[in-house]
């Protein structure tokens, strides 16, 4: 039987003149109007917003955690396999004579600081600090909570959250996106990676749907990032003295400085966007790294350096050998209230709250990670994206929480840490370090970096989110569509952090990353089916890459 070859033509409809021309409308004007009425219903109906939201939040959490538990279990295991298996492990993320666009340091820059690099921020340091007081082993009587002996439980869970799970997410949206877009030529969206389950149906309404449920997940995905940002970006302006009206009764954003935050955050973003991924975005991910490692130096040379090590090295080898049972157990409760009920809703606040979180983000930065990863191998992109920025968030949560854990338990902080908010907990703990002059300063650093951060975040997002409503066009795009989603964006942070804080973006983005769980399974398969493909091609000796249709064997690539 003769092996058929793989499509590798996808027309996109996309408008020929006018104000959406070179966009597929379809695509564009749906997701402009359900991102437009998300905004318009949480601002003209605050109260029904937040309790549809939250029922709908309760609904998922109570019948989908154990979907999004075994979702992300299977990335892991689908990225392990495919770096292990030699027929895709070789195969480039391009022809065969194509080389890297950016240097290893770019790419790493580029990845992290558009991944989850502004979490370190705030999470580095306030994640490790929650897990010490709480975590399933604390809540079945295992460890003490607060104390010595759960030191390396509270890194465990903070390793699980932020490290291959994560990063295996980005990995396969990255990695099918890049297989076909670049060995195929199909266009560089999320429907092109469907074609071996659904081949040249993508085209049309289906693929129109896929794509839109793309969009509208990076949105909420990267507004919930925004949203940790925005509040930390207030409460570092507050630390370096701009004005006491930044901040509320309790101490965290008032609703001026939210407005305040998002207008410096999206403005600069939008200008960043507009210079496109090869200046604007790399030159800040380099800014953003360059700080980073500044940072993280000071914390290792100055912070609590044994603590640290501990953390980093132990805390890597406890997670490795729990990561299995981590990544499978699903915590059911019986309704009584117990131990049962307690673990159900730890487990649906931190850990199914943060594979939605991941899978939210996947679109965003499985494309942004395509763009610029064209030439390398599978192998090479799996292990690079995989290991590499899992390790960094490691070294991160250990210098940086286990200094703030070891100035609380040698009573140095004095529960000044603890008592701090999420986002201002790293400015508590480099002020208590560094006294009032130095640790102003490093204030300013640190919201320069999140400010940096923040912006790489906003700008690849708008960038990607254009790149999908053209049909996967890579060019540039008009500058009304990058400024409107420049502004939905702010708009989608804004209007809900002043409905109802973190939590009614955290609702909002479990909910819409649900749908796209589903097409990420389904795109791990389509890849995996695909490479196979191509495997029993190369045996015959035919060509397995393809450019704007027409097919590129080893001779004339």
């Amino acid at each position: 039987m003769p092996i058929k070859q793989p499509i590798s033509e996808l027309p996109i409809k996309t408008a020929d003149k006018g104000f959406y021309s070179g966009f597929s409308i379809d695509v564009t004007v749906t997701s402009k109007i359900a991102v437009g009425g998300l905004v318009l219903w949480a601002v003209a109906f605050p109260e029904q917003a937040g309790a549809v939201l939250a029922g709908f939040n309760s609904f998922i959490l109570a019948n989908f955690g154990t979907w999004y538990i075994y979702v992300m279990a299977s990335f892991v295991l689908v990225c392990l396999f495919l770096a292990l298996w030699p027929t895709a492990g070789r195969l480039k993320l391009g022809h065969h004579d194509d080389v890297p666009e950016f240097s290893n340091f770019s790419w790493f820059s580029m990845m992290f600081g558009a991944g989850i690099g502004v979490g370190m921020l705030t999470w580095a340091v306030a994640e490790p600090i929650y897990h010490f007081k709480n975590n399933p082993e604390v809540i079945q009587g295992l460890a003490e909570g607060g104390t010595q002996e759960n030191f390396l439980n509270a890194y465990q869970w903070s390793y699980l959250h932020w490290g291959f799970s994560a990063w295996a997410s980005y990995a396969i949206a990255g990695l099918s996106l890049g297989y076909f877009s670049y060995r195929r030529g199909l266009p560089l969206t999320i429907r092109s990676s469907l074609t071996p389950l659904f081949g040249k149906a993508l085209s049309g309404p289906l693929g129109h749907v896929v794509d839109i449920v793309a969009v509208i997940a990076t949105i909420l995905g990267v507004a919930q990032t925004l949203g940790f940002g925005v509040e930390q970006f207030v409460a570092g302006m507050s630390r370096i003295g701009v004005g006491s009206w930044l901040l509320n009764a309790e101490g965290t954003a008032s609703s001026a400085g939210i407005i305040f935050a998002i207008l410096v955050i999206m403005g600069a973003s939008t200008l960043s966007a507009l210079s496109g991924v090869g200046k604007g975005i790399k030159w800040l991910s380099n800014i953003n790294m360059g700080l980073s490692i500044f940072l993280l130096g000071f914390l290792m040379l100055f912070g609590s350096t044994w603590f640290g090590i501990q953390a980093l090295f132990l805390g890597m080898w406890e997670y490795v050998i729990a990561l299995p049972s981590m990544m499978f157990t699903v915590y059911s409760g019986d309704g009584t209230g117990g131990t049962a009920d307690t673990l159900e809703g730890w487990q649906g606040a931190w850990s199914v709250f943060y594979w939605a979180w991941w899978v939210a983000f996947a679109p965003f930065v499985g494309l942004f990670l395509a763009r610029i990863s064209k030439g390398r191998t599978i192998r090479e992109f799996v292990l690079g994206a995989l290991i590499v920025p899992a390790i960094m968030c490691f070294v991160w949560f250990s210098f940086a929480g286990g200094t703030a854990i070891d100035m609380e338990l040698n009573g140095v902080a004095n529960g000044a840490i603890f008592a701090a908010s999420d986002g201002d907990k790293i400015f508590a703990m480099t002020g208590l370090m560094l006294g009032d002059v130095l640790g102003w300063m490093m204030a300013v650093v640190i919201v320069i970096l999140l400010m940096t951060y923040l912006v790489t975040s906003a700008d690849s997002a708008v960038l990607i989110v254009n790149t999908i409503n053209a049909g996967g066009d890579e060019g540039p795009k008009a500058r009304p569509h990058i400024i409107f989603w420049g502004v939905a964006l702010g708009l989608v942070v804004t209007a809900l952090l002043l409905v109802g804080g973190l939590k009614a973006i955290q609702t909002a983005m479990v909910i819409g990353a649900l749908p796209f769980s589903l097409v990420m399974v389904l795109m791990w398969i389509s890849l995996i089916k695909a490479i196979y493909r191509d495997g029993k091609r190369e045996a015959a000796g035919l060509p397995t890459t393809f450019a704007d249709g027409v097919e590129r064997t080893p001779a004339n690539a």
